[in-house]
């Protein structure tokens, strides 16, 4: 593949701190609340009170607007893909404008088409991902519609599961969030290794931030 050790490193790297983050963030081991574990609170308390309403309609609306942005990331990430497709065929264009850069990392031909397709890998994640959202929120729209109003056995229960379905549904979004984002990061293996690793560093301690000292995380782990 024409790939050079440090490549390989950067390859590595990439993956460890990717896949690590994705395992460890939902993990109950922080001591520190993060915006995943507290927005499942929140989805769960959301879905008692849709228990307590004779008319749903607000819920299904609130529904409908999340899986509009989940759509708008899904077709987004279609025409990335598309796009990246069509870069194969001017791969030499742009490696020759690249190697212009003074800091450029060597690379063969062999070497920039096998980045070029793990990129593209990476963005129909994404996508499937963000598809799998979407269906997860119209299983929950269902599981709304069919749970027993207030005073019914049945009702807690019904909440209960739509929850779990929401947030199951935000996990695959949160996952193609992610994909996204060390996407971008993966841009960077294209003019130098150590950029690349550095760049996924980068990335990591933004979502890392975001989830434990943003201040969106600060009001919403925020306990009354």
């Amino acid at each position: 593949m024409g790939l050079t050790w440090l490549d390989w490193a950067a390859g590595i790297w990439f993956a460890a701190l990717w896949l690590g983050y994705t395992r460890l963030i939902d993990l109950p081991i922080w001591r520190r609340p993060n915006l995943n574990r507290a927005m499942v609170a929140h989805r769960e308390a959301w879905m008692r009170e849709m228990v307590r309403r004779d008319n749903r309609i607000t819920d299904a609306a609130l529904i409908g607007h999340i899986m509009n942005s989940v759509s708008f990331f899904a077709s987004t990430t279609i025409i990335v893909v598309a796009a990246l497709l069509s870069a194969l065929h001017a791969i030499d264009d742009i490696r020759s404008a690249v190697m212009e850069l003074d800091i450029a990392h060597p690379g063969t031909k062999a070497a920039w088409q096998f980045k070029l397709l793990l990129l593209i890998g990476l963005f129909v994640y994404a996508f499937f991902k963000f598809s799998w959202s979407i269906r997860q929120w119209n299983y929950c729209c269902v599981m709304i519609g069919a749970t027993a109003p207030i005073g019914d056995p049945e009702a807690d229960l019904g909440g209960r599961r739509a929850a779990r379905i929401a947030t199951s549904a935000a996990r695959a979004f949160n996952a193609g969030l992610r994909a996204l984002y060390f996407a971008l990061a993966m841009l960077a293996w294209f003019v130098h290794p150590l950029a690349f690793m550095a760049a996924t560093l980068w990335v990591l301690a933004v979502l890392a931030r975001r989830q434990f000292w943003s201040s969106s995380a600060d009001v919403i782990v925020e306990k009354p």
